[in-house]
This record gives structure tokens, C-alpha cells and sequence, in this order.
């Protein structure tokens, strides 16, 4: 069950645009949500407060996490699901 402080946040994130979009310049692109498996068990989420927003085709496309795999995405971008998840920390905290 997500809380309302969980929701409050998801929207704040969601808002920000696609975190790879916004590495190469192009803010506001519209995001989905991605939970990271990184330092879970699996088949389990990351917690709603530690989510990535990213434009369909950086989440589920070729080029995108699921696409490539966590692995083949950092090798692909230059960057991991880490990297993004400090990003977004820095700018909510603005």
C-alpha cells in the first residue's frame, strides 16, 4: 500500500522529466516511474521513495533499462541506476 508521503513524492519525481533526457539536455520529457532491483532481493521493488522517472523508451525501450538489461544500460549510457537516483535526490531536495 502506498502511503500518501510515498505518492507526494512519486508525483514530485514523476514531474522532473526522463532523468537520461535530462543528462542529454532535453528537460520535461515525460516519465514513467521505474523502481530499481539494485540491493533488493529478487522479484522485489525498490521502495516507492527510491523510483526514476524515465520516458518510455529509456525505461522499456531498446535503449532503455529494460531493453538492455541493468548491465548493458550502464555499459550503453555511461552511467547506472545509481548515478540517476542521485540525480533525482539533488534536484527534489532543491
Amino acid at each position: 500500500m502506498t502511503t500518501a508521503a510515498e505518492r507526494k513524492h512519486m508525483s514530485a519525481v514523476a514531474a522532473l522529466g526522463c532523468a537520461v533526457c535530462r543528462r542529454m539536455g532535453y528537460e520535461g520529457t515525460p516519465a514513467e516511474l521505474h523502481h530499481p532491483r539494485r540491493g533488493t532481493g529478487m522479484g522485489q521493488r525498490a521502495s516507492n521513495m527510491d523510483v526514476l522517472p524515465l520516458c518510455p523508451q529509456h525505461h522499456r525501450g531498446n535503449t532503455g533499462v529494460h531493453g538492455l538489461g541493468t548491465k548493458g544500460f550502464s555499459k550503453y549510457w555511461g552511467f547506472d541506476e545509481a548515478d540517476l537516483l542521485d540525480d533525482v535526490k539533488k534536484l527534489i531536495q532543491k
